[in-house]
């Protein structure tokens, strides 16, 4: 793609349009915004401005064109989000950020040909969030390449320095610098830039706001930057820090001493980072093993039910502040293409939705079953226009036998933040800037999304970051999709307050895969995770980063709850192998979620004693199962939860048909029966997983019998699910088959 670079000057703008470059991009023009008149320095929430009299020196270096606008807005709009969460295009004109939005505007009427901008924001949700907004509007039209992006700023530090990129610090501004450090070199000031990380948490790349750089030589340089006479400027001095910076008198442009080679600058990340070539290790040992002979003789053999699933009515139940929608269809006599179906099944949740004063910006997340994946493009293209910013996340998968003529089924789930009294904080990670890091969502959804504290991530395939093509073999994909969920749920953290992982904790999900043998690769992905695989399976210790899975990882010997879902060939996005869809919680307790407005009808629930914005360590996973006959017919009940003190709660309910009583054991019918009622009491959000088969039947009827004690609406409200097979782990943690799964979210 042809690329425009944003340019600071600095070090990250300048390092990134290298990573452009040797990604095989070409850089066509230059972009900068200066501080009006005669401002060495502007107090900008969103751009570097020091050393701005020197930045056409970096694009003649570069022999490239350079674009300059002054900045005459001001940070009106200091919120995370830029723009409205409705689909009403929104922006505050005298806002900072729509002087981006004029100086592209010029870049475009020069260079109509640039399809994309280059950006060096490392770990800036607030520039980032921005800079996407503006490019990605219609009459732009820029594809963000962000490279930079959640990279370790030690590593990238280094990186810098071994690609031979030359920068000088010309501002500082943090704790331990002081002018005497103005004009150091990256490399001179690596060792201290490192102690004060140390000792303060001071960020190495100057990520929030240590220091400003301005870049004297580049290998895309053709000469480079004599800095020449300065002049220090103190704005204030303490005994903590300086807030200095350099005036530069007459820098200019002189001839290098020696030709740098044009290629091989910068080092381009490993695809998968030490946990992910862990895990890979581990899916591959073990391809074409028994188990996965086994599992794929034991689905080849069931009886196929031809007569398809037939969908309830839609429905919306209401919990405490959640409102979910199933079973929601645009099936209707005007209803004829799929773009039809998709206006009228929105409709639909809308109407719902106002029943209860919300609207589809209130929505966190959404399950989007399709008929087949070659109508994805229509359907997406009529989705996309339905929300603004901070969209809800999404997992999309085709279903086998849907109803006849019914292109998709969606399940929403949404939640009232309307209260004053109870100030909820919708957080979301939306990134549609290109990277190493994770796919972009271009457009429709989210990464992840945190509500009540509870974090919804997006369906994850294994695309390769920085050209979103799907890898080719499946233990990759396994392994790539699970680190790009991985990678999702830490930066979400980390734009907490820079919260660890540690803090939180996994609850599970589901993983769908597009052939049975796919199970047992993704199940010993899932396991390595917890460095949960025997020794003798896996023959090493267990590596850094796998305490990603936080407080359920620390005890009770098992991991987060998960579900793989077996689905036809070529009914996952991009006919990938495998999907992974989790949920997570940031382990900090929430408003009482339970206090709704006195006009609805609440079901009642213990509230939690601690405060809300206090952390919890309270977290358990628990296993309770039993045996019951219906119609001659023996079956076990597994009930695997994942619970807290901090209103969230995930469980996974299985039935499997036994060929004698002595092949389960059984817990205590009281205790399974109390798990049971936990369900019914807590739950607002249940999927109900049904194999296209015969075998399904029997195990619903008497889950209905077991649940008809309790309520009636259970299973009417949960979206029903069409699959090939369905399997969870066993106790000893091996795949094993079942005949209905029951998948809930609760408080």
């Amino acid at each position: 793609m042809k690329v425009v670079g944003l340019l600071s000057g600095g070090k990250d703008s300048c390092y990134n349009l290298i990573h452009c470059v040797q990604q095989g991009h070409e850089l066509v023009a230059l972009a900068t915004l200066a501080p009006p008149g005669s401002k060495d320095e502007l107090d900008s929430y969103m751009y570097q401005t020091v050393g701005h009299d020197a930045v056409h020196l970096v694009a003649e270096a570069m022999q490239l064109p350079l674009y300059r606008r002054v900045i005459k807005g001001t940070a009106i709009n200091q919120c995370s989000e830029y723009g409205s969460r409705t689909a009403s295009s929104s922006s505050t004109s005298e806002d900072e950020t729509e002087d981006l939005y004029h100086l592209l505007l010029d870049v475009k009427s020069h260079h109509p040909d640039v399809e994309a901008v280059s950006v060096g924001a490392i770990l800036s949700n607030y520039q980032r969030v921005r800079v996407e907004h503006v490019a990605l509007r219609p009459e732009i039209s820029l594809t963000p390449l962000t490279f930079l992006w959640q990279r370790s700023q030690s590593e990238l530090y280094a990186e810098m320095l071994d690609a031979g990129l030359v920068s000088i610090l010309i501002k500082v501004a943090g704790i331990g610098l002081d002018e005497r450090d103005l004009g150091k070199t990256l490399g001179q000031m690596q060792g201290k830039l490192e102690r004060l990380s140390a000792m303060y948490g001071a960020h190495v790349c100057g990520e929030g706001g240590e220091y400003e750089t301005l870049t004297i030589d580049s290998p895309l340089f053709r000469r480079r930057i004599e800095v020449g006479q300065t002049e220090t400027v103190v704005h204030s001095d303490s005994g903590f820090g300086s807030v200095s910076y350099l005036r530069l008198k007459n820098a200019r442009l002189v001839e290098k001493v020696e030709k740098q080679k044009q290629g091989g600058w910068a080092r381009t990340p490993p695809l998968l980072d030490d946990v992910g070539r862990r895990m890979l290790k581990a899916v591959q040992s073990r391809a074409g093993s028994s188990k996965e002979e086994d599992l794929s003789e034991a689905v080849n053999g069931l009886q196929l039910d031809e007569a398809g699933i037939d969908l309830p009515t839609p429905s919306i139940r209401r919990k405490g502040r959640y409102v979910v929608l199933s079973n929601i269809t645009g099936l209707s006599s005007t209803s004829t293409t799929p773009e039809d179906q998709v206006k009228t099944a929105f409709a639909t949740i809308q109407h719902l939705l106002s029943s209860s004063a919300l609207g589809l910006e209130h929505i966190t997340h959404i399950n989007l079953f399709l008929r087949t994946q070659t109508l994805f493009a229509r359907i997406n293209s009529i989705y996309r226009t339905l929300f603004g910013v901070s969209p809800p996340t999404r997992a999309c998968v085709a279903l086998p036998s849907l109803p006849p003529n019914c292109d998709l089924v969606i399940n929403a789930i949404a939640f009232d933040d309307t209260s004053s009294a109870a100030p909820f904080d919708r957080r979301a990670l939306h990134v549609q800037g290109r990277s190493f890091w994770a796919p972009a969502n271009i457009g429709p959804y989210s990464q992840s999304l945190v509500q009540a504290e509870k974090c919804w991530i997006a369906g994850q395939i294994g695309l390769a970051p920085s050209d979103l093509m799907l890898e080719e073999e499946v233990g990759k994909q396994t392994a790539l999709g699970l680190q790009h969920a991985r990678r999702i749920w830490t930066a979400t953290m980390n734009d907490m307050g820079r919260r660890g992982v540690e803090r939180g904790w996994v609850e599970g999900g589901v993983c769908w895969v597009d052939r049975v043998e796919g199970v047992e690769v993704a199940r010993r992905g899932w396991m390595c995770q917890s460095g949960g695989l025997d020794e003798d399976e896996d023959g090493e210790e267990e590596g850094e980063g796998e305490n990603w899975l936080g407080q359920t990882n620390a005890g009770g010997g098992r991991v987060p709850p998960m579900l793989f879902v077996v689905l036809p060939q070529g009914h996952l996005p991009r006919s990938a192998a495998v999907e992974w869809q989790i949920t997570a919680h940031t382990g900090r307790i929430p408003p009482s979620i339970t206090n709704t407005p006195a006009t609805v009808e609440d079901d009642n629930d213990d509230d939690d004693d601690n405060e809300p914005g206090s952390d919890t360590s309270d977290v358990s996973i628990n296993r309770f199962s039993t045996t019951l006959t219906s119609n001659n017919t023996l079956f076990e009940l597994v009930h695997t939860i994942t619970s807290s003190t901090a209103c969230s709660t995930f469980g996974i309910l299985t039935l499997r048909r036994l060929s004698s009583p002595t092949d389960a054991d059984a817990d205590s019918k009281d205790a399974f029966t109390t798990s049971i009622r936990n369900c019914v009491d807590k739950s607002y959000a249940t999927q109900l997983f049904q194999p296209v088969t015969t075998a399904y039947k029997e195990a619903l009827a008497l889950l209905k019998d077991l649940l008809s004690s309790t309520t009636e609406t259970l299973l009417d409200q949960s979206q029903i699910i069409p699959c090939s097979s369905v399997h969870t782990l066993a106790d000893d943690s091996t795949a094993q088959q079942v005949d209905l799964a029951l998948v809930w979210h609760g408080i």
